[in-house]
């Protein structure tokens, strides 16, 4: 039986021999900076220690390169174009650790191109904290996304005045024409940015994951942002979910009733059921596990099978920190389809290295920036329950 290759393995070892690279060039600069500082010729001891990691450094490419020549070779199973980009992107990582690093290469295939404002970095980084916003932002992840440049705009069929009807006619009597209308919503492209500072500690220590540290740092940095934003926009700025338009408002200010929580759910049409979730901060789940229906069960149960843990009234329940508590005149919760949400979000993100701004902290800054803009797409798909003004 064939062997199947996993990729992973080639990766983990090209990965382990580059790490030890590192700390052989570490190791070989600082004893010409030792001599440097000292302002003195280095010893025969010194340089003989110069020389065999030298040897070692030239030995240890020598092994990259057998290595990503048998992995080449091996991975027959995947097609030239995909072992291209697997090769590409191994490459660019490599190129983004090492300039962090502060580590020039002699290998021109492994160094990032620089320009007047610094290094460009490779897109795949930035393509990888993208795909995590995805991942750890429901409602990023929810929405419908347009990842295009520019401004976008996007139509949508209104009936919410006049809808298309059917009805009994006369022979030879004209029928009488009613239908919605076409109307688009446009979407923009406001800049935002990240940044991600990281030690110079942990920068020189060839162990530590650098690469995936920046990932992780800055997806979490802007997931959290753009779950913000859309849960409650800035004026003049990315509206998305604040633009909804289907209200349910609470009779209290700080308190809301199990039948308030049906008729928001009832406001969204049975159409858009099939993918509607709940939108609340923690307390006002908290507030409303306590409810209970006419027979004195809780409305609000734990669900093993459930995204988030809870199912209230069937759907799922999603908190979020960034959605308001209970209090007077405030959104507390959103219920419907989050596909009614429309999202732009520019491809070309751009991440900059500042590795001499922070140098007096002693940390290195990672800045992404990035367009974005959201509005609501469809209006019957998203309801919202808003607290008494007072």
């Amino acid at each position: 039986m064939k062997k199947k290759i996993r990729v992973p393995e080639f990766r983990a070892t090209l990965k382990s021999l580059n790490e030890q690279r590192n700390d052989k060039v570490t190791e070989l600069q600082a004893l010409v900076d030792t001599a440097k500082g000292e302002t003195r010729a280095m010893s025969t001891e010194e340089m003989e220690k110069f020389t065999a990691l030298e040897a070692d450094i030239a030995s240890i490419d020598k092994t990259i390169k057998a290595e990503e020549r048998a992995r080449d070779l091996t991975l027959n199973v995947i097609d030239d174009k995909k072992k291209e980009e697997l090769r590409a992107e191994e490459l660019e990582e490599r190129a983004f650790s090492n300039y962090i690093r502060g580590i020039v290469e002699q290998r021109a295939d492994v160094n990032l191109t620089t320009g007047d404002n610094g290094a460009i970095i490779p897109s795949s980084i930035a393509n990888k904290i993208i795909k995590k916003v995805y991942d750890i932002c429901p409602i990023y992840q929810l929405a419908t996304r347009y990842n295009v440049g520019g401004t976008l705009s996007v139509p949508y069929y209104d009936e919410s005045t006049q809808a298309i009807t059917m009805a009994y006619a006369t022979e030879f009597s004209d029928l009488e024409s009613k239908s919605g209308k076409f109307l688009s919503v446009e979407l923009k492209g406001f800049l935002a940015g990240a940044l991600c500072k990281v030690s110079k500690s942990l920068v020189n220590n060839s162990q530590f994951d650098i690469v995936n540290f920046v990932i992780g740092a800055m997806a979490d940095s802007i997931a959290k942002w753009i779950e913000n934003e859309l849960l409650n926009g800035t004026t003049d700025k990315v509206a998305g979910l604040s633009g909804v338009t289907q209200k349910v408002t609470a009779e209290a200010a700080i308190a809301i009733t199990a039948d308030e929580l049906i008729d928001l759910q009832e406001a969204v049409p049975d159409m858009y059921q099939g993918g509607a979730i709940w939108i609340m901060n923690k307390a006002t789940r908290t507030a409303i596990r306590k409810l209970k229906d006419s027979n004195g069960d809780y409305i609000l149960n734990k669900d093993a099978t459930a995204r988030w843990g809870y199912t209230l009234f069937g759907k799922d329940v999603y908190v979020s920190s960034n959605m308001p508590t209970m209090a007077i005149g405030k959104t507390a919760i959103y219920y419907g389809d989050m596909s009614g949400l429309a999202v732009k979000l520019s491809e070309d993100v751009s991440i900059e290295v500042l590795r001499e701004k922070f140098a007096t902290q002693h940390a290195i800054g990672v800045v992404g920036w990035m367009e974005i803009d959201s509005k609501i797409e469809n209006a019957q798909k998203i309801a919202k329950l808003e607290m008494a003004a007072a």
